[in-house]
């Protein structure tokens, strides 16, 4: 039986050697670019006639595939620039790609492509979906360690997951461009995809600044002890485990320890100083089912940290006390954790608070 799958074509190689061995299997595939409205050139307000999608149109004339064209800015702006910014009022860390995933690109665009008449949508996270015994999804790690994306996909829900494809799972990414190079696939966009795709040639604060409703807000920059050694310029230029930008003259570098939202206050010491023995998670999404408590998993704090061993506990209902084995630096609110059991990802939630 021949499926209609569509693919999420950003014009990046790995998004175009997904469709290439989409097609080689023997889907009928359909491509699909979307627009987040903060893309690099938009000179033309047509989304087929910008750059990129005139671009992208002449990819799917090579792969022999149509391309539909979707402009999804407001959904973006509402559910993932909201979320940035508010993350950043509120002292929080905040990680775009956990937002946009379950919401965004198997939210609205999965939902699209069902209209258009395709099972399954398909993209190029190195991630992978395997099936049970029950015939249940279950998410699992690409098999490329250094380029393993599960982390950025642990909010996603079964019902998802049982129409979603990730044709480079089995990839590493070497192969995957060796395979492109092979094929004759020149990708339109370059360079490895970004945690923040909508912040280009700037720094966070700079687009921040962009916003009417962040301004520069000095206050005072503390120590461990309370004593005032410095002045910053607005709390939302730092997160936790920053080392630069304090400016605070001392015979030892200093950290950015905690953000004091009330107060207006930077809190920073000693690199010791960021250790913490455990953490509390909110609003955690359970992609099999919520296991038995306390549970040993390996936990993930961040994209770039190692998973490390660590034990659950309930603290009510979707949220969990994570104990870490050893204690971890720079755990940070309003980032994602993210829980393991071997390459399974049993789930995630938000770093609320830190011990």
């Amino acid at each position: 039986m021949i499926h209609t799958t569509a693919i999420a074509m950003s014009g990046g190689v790995d998004s175009l050697m997904a469709a290439k061995l989409l097609k080689n299997q023997g889907h009928d595939v359909i491509g699909i670019h979307f627009l987040t409205g903060y893309e690099t050139d938009l000179s033309d307000p047509s989304i087929e006639k910008n750059a990129v999608g005139l671009k992208i149109s002449q990819l799917g004339k090579t792969l022999g595939i149509p391309i539909h064209f979707i402009d999804l800015s407001n959904e973006f702006r509402l559910n993932v620039i909201d979320y940035f910014k508010d993350s950043y009022h509120s002292g929080k860390t905040p990680n775009p790609c956990l937002v946009c995933n379950p919401l965004i690109k198997f939210g609205v665009l999965l939902d699209y492509a069902r209209k258009l008449g395709a099972s399954h949508l398909a993209t190029g996270h190195y991630a992978r979906v395997e099936k049970d015994t029950e015939n249940k999804p279950h998410l699992l790690k690409g098999i490329d360690p250094n380029k393993d994306q599960s982390y950025f996909l642990a909010f996603l829900t079964r019902k998802q997951l049982d129409h979603i494809i990730f044709p480079l799972g089995e990839k590493t990414k070497a192969e995957v461009k060796t395979l492109a190079k092979k094929n004759g696939l020149s990708p339109v966009t370059h360079g490895e995809s970004q945690d923040v795709c909508f912040i280009r040639n700037k720094t966070y604060t700079e687009f921040l600044l962009e916003h009417p409703d962040f301004k520069e807000n000095p206050g005072e920059i503390v120590d461990g002890k309370g004593k005032a050694i410095g002045i910053h310029n607005g709390l939302f230029q730092f997160t936790i485990g920053q080392r630069r930008g304090i400016n605070c003259p001392s015979a030892r570098p200093y950290y950015v320890l905690r953000l004091d939202v009330k107060k207006n206050r930077l809190i920073v010491g000693g690199k010791e100083e960021l250790l913490s023995a455990e953490c509390k998670v909110n609003n955690v999404n359970w992609i099999a089912g919520e296991p038995q408590f306390p549970v040993k998993v390996y936990t993930k704090v961040r994209y770039r940290h190692k998973a490390v061993l660590s034990e659950l506990h309930l603290s009510d209902k979707n949220s969990v006390t994570v104990r870490f084995n050893d204690p971890e630096p720079a755990i940070t609110p309003g980032q994602g954790a993210v829980f393991y059991s071997g390459d399974e990802v049993l789930g995630g939630g938000w770093i609320e608070r830190v011990e």
